[in-house]
């Protein structure tokens, strides 16, 4: 298992692991325990979430699909309780949509069955370095909150603290004064969108970066409530506009700062949306196929029936043809009896022969739609 290379010194890192087969448990519990992790396993979402009051992990894995409340509903539930709590879910294969839907609900990230070694490493080293991120965030903005840098040492110390975290987050951070001229442009942001931080700082202003229905849009909803609460964005879709002209789908996570009333500015923590939409128009073609495939197999199916009961229907109407004839020539009433018997009683089993056929042909059409919409 490639966690093993994940540095077995994080034994102080704590995984809750939720999935309702046990053998998928036992097997992924022991690899990352081997890892240096500490692992303990639920067999539902009810459980893992009792788990995680107890031992109050940094990550939890869960698979989607489960009976009860699923890994969705267990995703939700940890990023209200737990705000440094990281989430990997794990899918089946063709659950993107849920996959994306994880994304969307802030998971660090989602693994398909059966996992792979490469995917595995690299999903647990992203969700350390955000919790790592997350977490040394939140104990500095607590610093400044209790005003403890009483020297102008402490106090420089944690200015170069607060540029490196923000030079080393994964998101893109772009902070605004009160005018909406940059004045914080990260390492992120370079790559998103293009421009160099010496183009930008405090020469571009915010809706330099946006396309002009986009800004509007962008800061409506920032005064409104519907996203968060007055002056708030959480997890809100937007577009940014590159150097280069392109349009960045992007998820961001804004807030306008204020001093005794007074707005002095703007933070906004931007997270890159394109694989998303990647992954969302990948799943529309694999839809789009399907309902092809499946369109083109039931037309051969309807053209297999008609085949196959056009030699019954052939002998039924040539059987009746005959009757016809027969009584246009008068033969004696005796004779027509007999006649009749006999081409009735094949008719009757040519008919029942289109019906066999008809009622196959229905079985198999119906097995096909059932696994086609699985």
């Amino acid at each position: 298992m490639g966690a093993k290379q994940i540095m077995a010194v994080h034994t102080c890192w704590k995984i809750v692991l939720i999935d309702d087969e046990e053998d998928i448990r036992e097997v992924m519990a022991i690899a990352l325990q081997e890892a240096g992790f500490t692992v303990k396993t639920a067999a539902d979402g009810g459980e893992g979430l009792q788990l995680c009051a107890e031992i109050l992990p940094q990550i939890v894995m869960t698979d989607i699909r489960m009976p009860g409340m699923d890994g969705l509903q267990v995703l939700k539930t940890v990023k209200k309780a737990y705000q440094d709590v990281e989430v990997i879910v794990v899918t089946a294969f063709g659950e993107m949509d849920l996959a994306i839907r994880a994304l969307q609900l802030d998971a660090s990230d989602f693994l398909t069955k059966p996992i792979s070694d490469e995917a595995l490493d690299l999903a647990l080293k992203r969700a350390m370095e955000r919790f790592t991120s997350k977490r040394q965030l939140r104990e500095y903005a607590a610093l400044l909150e209790k005003e403890k840098a009483a020297t102008s040492q402490e106090l420089l110390k944690a200015i170069r603290f607060q540029r490196n975290l923000i030079e080393s987050s994964m998101d893109g951070i772009l902070g605004c004064d009160d005018r909406h001229t940059v004045v914080i442009y990260n390492h992120s942001m370079e790559q998103l969108l293009g421009w160099t931080k010496p183009e930008v700082l405090h020469k571009m202003s915010l809706k330099q970066f946006f396309f002009d229905d986009e800004l509007k849009r962008f800061r409506d909803d920032l005064s409104a409530d519907a996203y968060g609460g007055a002056n708030r964005l959480v997890i809100y879709d937007t577009h940014l506009k590159a150097i280069s002209g392109q349009v960045i789908p992007v998820q961001v996570s804004a807030t306008r700062l204020f001093n005794q009333d007074l707005e002095t500015g703007l933070v906004c923590f931007f997270r890159d949306l394109r694989e998303i939409r990647k992954l969302e128009r990948e799943l529309s073609d694999q839809a789009r196929i399907l309902h092809q495939e499946k369109m083109m197999s039931l037309g051969r199916l309807a053209a297999s029936v008609v085949h196959e009961i056009n030699n019954p229907l052939s002998g039924v109407l040539d059987y009746l043809r005959r009757m016809k004839r027969i009584l246009g020539q008068g033969q004696s009433a005796a004779d027509r009896q007999e006649k009749f018997q006999g081409y009735l009683d094949l008719a009757e089993n040519e008919t029942s022969r289109c019906s066999q056929i008809i009622s196959s042909k229905r079985c198999k059409s119906t097995s096909f739609c059932s696994a086609a919409s699985f």
